[in-house]
């Protein structure tokens, strides 16, 4: 039976921390080089710019002979990774299993070997889960749109991306039915073909045919960048994607996963010597975990199957520092702790006893401070052996520790606290609001999930006392203030003060001006902008009045609207507006710039604010596109609700 719930369908993902990511194609091959250069990767045949037929000369060449679908697995299974990435198609389209839908795959090669039957049967022998890399974009497919810039002799007449589409649809089906993926990982999503309508159509096709699988984020069209997160309420997928980084603080509320390299390059590249350290590796995984997402490790095969020796160098070291400290990976969930001088910290929580990995990375000779923690510690060690206790106490102050073993770890250090119950981290209350700015009246949030705590506030700047008004949740603010919080426990402060000022504003007055209808006046300019400029006199073409602001089917490239009129507002209030556009777009009510979402990017959602009184109010919006895909829209909202597209009966011009 499939599982019910989101949460039921991603607990063995949540709970693996770690993949292995394998980038294995006919770039293997020429191994980063051609002619001179030597910088190429999985990319080579655009970075390198080689026809189409050149290339196809790789395909006869394909001869793994050393490929050990169970080595590797093995290696990745002892490295402590629970599952197993591999691209089954990459961007240029050339396949690792046998297609019904192409001879442009390994079944038309001299080895014949469908990479993927092997490797997927060798990763359920060894307990891993196998999962599948598609790219959306091919380089290959005749029908596939747009071509590469610098072929301008491949003819794109007869090309159709609706028939591409049904092609991709195909392999996928393919892909699921015959292999059975854990995950299907899409990329290759960013030029303007693909559409969030593409994505929702293909997120929906991997859902019925495995309602159990797990679809990243690459599916759809609002990733930002190599950020990977996709911030639309709109999108589909499973999880975000960040690229080759860390998010600072992770990505708080979903699923997400880093993806990046051992060295500077996805698919093998024999040139390449720039390959991060085991303490580098090892401590990314950690960083990772205790920021609540998974860690996907790449490896690029060489052309006869085998992985690179440094690679696997890397990966036997990760493997003995796993075989100890494993447990403090998997299965666990964020750090509770905001920051800790000596390292990071993951957590396994139970009702009755949880415990608290800490990996130490710079600890001194002075002790293992755990600034906030409620719990009574009753045991701390140094993994893996539960029998060298350590000590533990708590400072003049109140301040839990632990003092750190004599003996060091290299990479890392890890030291189990176990405590009694539930992990509790006494921080300061998050004083939050929609805006640090109204026009009414504002609802501030001062909110804890401390069971025993007790927020007190004060509006005035001053301390809470025990004596202070009690927070629950939400506190109505009518007039200017200073909101100053802190948590209180049995009638004594355990946490230090927060404050935020809050500025009640008197909304921008409506504008008088005649209105000669509903709608807005769109312009339309051809433009090789980066950023909107000052200076908007290359609008001076007649203008075409429309309902509302979005976008004309096929758009184009090298474009920009402007859009004009008077936005109709029905009370004095604070209105938030969300501009989603990609590329860059500004807009400006009354001549004030509210929303700046300006720049070359992807899809990408920025929110301004502007307190404005019951009228008409002179409105500029400003979009641009580049190159790539192609959005625009506007939602506003009232204080406290949620966003919606703004009315068309609300536009005049």
């Amino acid at each position: 039976m499939p599982p019910r719930s989101q949460d039921e369908r991603m607990a063995w993902w949540r709970d693996a921390r770690f993949g292995m990511f394998i980038h294995w194609g006919l770039y293997a091959i020429p191994a980063g080089k051609w002619n001179d250069h030597g910088d190429h990767g999985e990319w080579i045949r655009t970075t390198a710019k080689i026809p189409r037929e050149v290339y196809a000369r790789f395909q006869p060449q394909w001869q793994p002979e050393q490929f050990d679908a169970d080595q590797w697995a093995r290696l990745a299974k002892a490295a402590g990774m629970k599952y197993v990435v591999i691209t089954a198609k990459h961007h240029d389209g050339f396949c690792l299993f046998d297609s019904a839908f192409t001879d442009w795959d390994v079944g038309n090669t001299p080895d014949g070997r469908d990479i993927l039957r092997e490797l997927s049967a060798a990763c359920r022998r060894h307990g891993l889960k196998f999962c599948t890399y598609y790219s959306i974009m091919d380089w290959h497919h005749p029908d596939y749109l747009p071509r590469r810039g610098w072929e301008a002799d491949r003819s794109t007449e007869e090309a159709d991306f609706d028939r591409y589409e049904r092609y991709l649809h195909a392999q996928v089906t393919e892909l699921i039915t015959r292999y059975r993926p854990a995950v299907m990982w899409f990329d290759g999503e960013w030029e303007k073909t693909w559409t969030h309508a593409r994505g929702l159509r293909l997120f929906e096709l991997c859902r019925r045919l495995a309602p159990e699988m797990i679809v990243n984020n690459r599916v759809d069209v609002h990733r930002r960048g190599m950020q990977g997160f996709s911030g639309s309420r709109e999108a589909v997928g499973d999880f975000d994607t960040p690229e080759q980084e860390i998010p600072a603080t992770g990505l708080p509320g979903v699923d997400w996963e880093s993806c990046m390299t051992m060295n500077r390059h996805w698919g093998w590249n024999a040139q390449d010597r720039q390959w991060k350290s085991p303490k580098v590796l090892v401590r990314n995984l950690i960083d990772i975990a205790s920021k609540g997402g998974n860690y996907l490790l790449n490896v690029g095969p060489r052309a006869d199957g085998t992985f690179p020796p440094r690679a696997v160098e890397r990966l036997e070291t990760i493997a003995r520092w796993m075989r100890r400290n494993g447990e403090s990976i998997h299965g666990t969930t964020a750090s509770r702790f905001d920051r800790l001088d000596f390292g990071r910290c993951t957590v396994r929580a139970d009702d009755d006893t949880s415990t608290l990995y800490l990996h130490l990375f710079d600890w001194g000779e002075g002790m293992l401070k755990l600034p906030g923690l409620a719990n009574e510690i009753l045991r701390a060690y140094e993994l893996p052996y539960p029998e060298r206790e350590l000590p533990f106490g708590r400072t003049r102050d109140g301040v839990p520790f632990v003092l750190p073993p004599q003996e060091r770890d290299d990479l890392a250090t890890v030291v189990a606290v176990e405590v009694r119950g539930r992990p509790i981290v006494r921080k300061a209350p998050e004083i939050t609001a929609e805006s640090e700015t109204f026009v009414n009246s504002l609802r501030v949030h001062l909110a804890t999930t401390d069971p025993e705590a007790v927020v007190r506030y004060t509006l005035d700047g001053s301390e809470p006392t025990r004596t202070s008004p009690s927070a629950d949740d939400v506190v109505q603010i009518t007039d200017r203030c200073t909101v100053s919080a802190a948590l209180f426990v049995a009638g004594k402060r355990v946490t230090p003060v927060t404050r935020r000022a809050f500025a009640k504003v008197s909304p921008l007055p409506p504008v008088k001006a005649l209105a000669r209808g509903p709608g807005l006046e769109r312009t339309r300019a051809s433009v090789d902008w980066r950023r909107i400029p000052d200076t908007r006199e290359v609008f001076d073409q007649p203008a075409t009045v429309v309902e509302r602001i979005d976008l004309p089917t096929a758009i184009g490239e090298h474009v920009a609207l402007r859009f004009r009129g008077f936005l109709d507002v029905a009370t004095d209030e604070l209105y938030r507006f969300a501009l989603t556009s990609d590329d860059g777009s500004k807009l400006w009510i009354d001549g004030q710039l509210v929303v700046d979402n300006d720049g070359l990017h992807g899809a990408t959602e920025v929110i301004g604010e502007a307190a404005l009184a019951r009228g008409l109010h002179q409105v500029e919006l400003v979009w641009f596109n580049r190159t790539g895909g192609a959005e625009l829209a506007l939602h506003w909202a009232l204080p406290g609700e949620a966003f919606t597209e703004v009315p068309n009966d609300r536009w005049r011009h």
